[in-house]
């Protein structure tokens, strides 16, 4: 197993990513702190009291803290990092890993630590990505830490798992930041081939969805509420609204909009608590294929800004084509904090069109759709 430590840091800070060094240090000048150790630990706690499985761990912040937090033995790699990680380390441990002959190798990180870990690894060698990163656009990843530890805890105790090939894809940060989605296919890696715990790479749609947001927008805008201060999420549809409200707002970032004023732009999840002391509703939609509602490029709605919103005060909103393409899959949700993914579960109404809307099952876990 190995973490990047520094993976998903640009998330909360609202930078849309944690590539590069200038990232990385705005990032921590802006208080970002990386949840990638914490979210290995989650994973890890599944295979306590496990006997037959034995752990070789990357050292100190890219693994061993993880194990420790966990109270997991595991065996360290003999390896002196530095303080600044960065991908040749996570090369450099995936090959030693290797070398060590491991049966699968767990990785914490997003869609850069998987392009990392496939330079290295050989075709039709099993991996498990643990989501810690912004973005992650690939299929390598859990759906949650707490899925990716299910999934072990099957594994280590000897139930047969298949296996698949799922894409390595990587967005262009320069252009993400500046709104427009470039992703690109990198590889296949091999992954267990299970819809519960393994999520989808992202898909994007075709059927008329601007059309769709329009209408959307149009019955969402009519429903405002006077003095609510409405924190506005990322993606095409919430832009749309955004732009019904009369702002071109930011389409990869949360806006914040009150009483006919755009109060803030593309703010950082800091940024958000000096609107949290009145009332405020978060306004989001869900990636397309994925099903993710939070935890997935979205990470300023942190649980904490979730949980003083008021789960109540959630508006859900997408097409029914995008709803479609989960193939009944639910949505999902993966805040870090696993009390609160399982209030946000059950079924949730989702704004679908103009005054129309829809009831649709929300969870922490995937089910496997119901035979047709």
């Amino acid at each position: 197993m190995l973490v990047n430590p520094i993976a998903g840091i640009g998330g909360p800070a609202g930078l849309k990513g944690s590539d590069g060094v200038d990232v990385q240090n705005e990032s921590m000048r802006r208080g970002a702190v990386s949840r990638a150790s914490h979210r290995m630990r989650d994973a890890l706690r599944h295979l306590a009291g496990a006997e037959n499985v034995r752990i070789i761990s990357g050292p100190g912040p890219m693994g061993m803290v993880s194990c420790d937090d966990a109270g997991i033995d595991a065996r360290s790699l003999d390896l002196t990092i530095d303080d600044e990680t960065g991908p040749e380390d996570t090369r450099r441990v995936a090959r030693r890993l290797l070398e060590a002959h491991v049966d699968l190798l767990l990785f914490a990180g997003g869609d850069g630590t998987a392009r990392d870990v496939l330079d290295v690894i050989p075709t039709g060698f099993p991996v498990i990505g643990i989501p810690a990163g912004v973005k992650m656009h690939s299929g390598v990843f859990a759906i949650s830490p707490n899925a990716a530890g299910e999934l072990l805890g099957t594994i280590v105790s000897g139930q047969a798992v298949s296996v698949t090939e799922a894409e390595v894809r990587d967005i262009d940060e320069d252009s993400f930041r500046s709104g427009e989605v470039k992703t690109r296919f990198y590889g296949v890696m091999s992954v267990p081939d299970d819809l519960r715990y393994v999520q989808q790479v992202k898909t994007g749609g075709r059927e008329d969805d601007a059309l769709v947001a329009i209408e959307i927008a149009a019955s969402f805008v009519e429903s405002l509420e006077a003095d609510v201060t409405y924190l506005l999420g990322s993606g095409s549809t919430v832009l749309a609204i955004k732009g019904a409200l009369g702002f071109h707002g930011t389409l990869l970032g949360v806006d914040v909009f009150r009483n006919g004023n755009v109060l803030a732009m593309d703010v950082s999840e800091p940024e958000l608590a000096s609107f949290l002391l009145k009332p405020c509703a978060i306004v989001v939609s869900f990636i397309g294929g994925q099903g993710h509602v939070f935890g997935r490029g979205n990470q300023q709605f942190s649980a904490e800004v979730i949980d003083a919103v008021g789960l109540e005060n959630i508006h859900i909103v997408g097409s029914k084509r995008k709803l479609a393409t989960l193939d009944r899959r639910p949505l999902l949700i993966d805040t870090g904090d696993v009390s609160l993914d399982r209030r946000l579960s059950g079924l949730r109404q989702i704004i679908t069109g103009y005054e129309d809307a829809v009831f649709y099952r929300v969870s922490d876990r995937v089910a496997v759709a119901p035979e047709r």
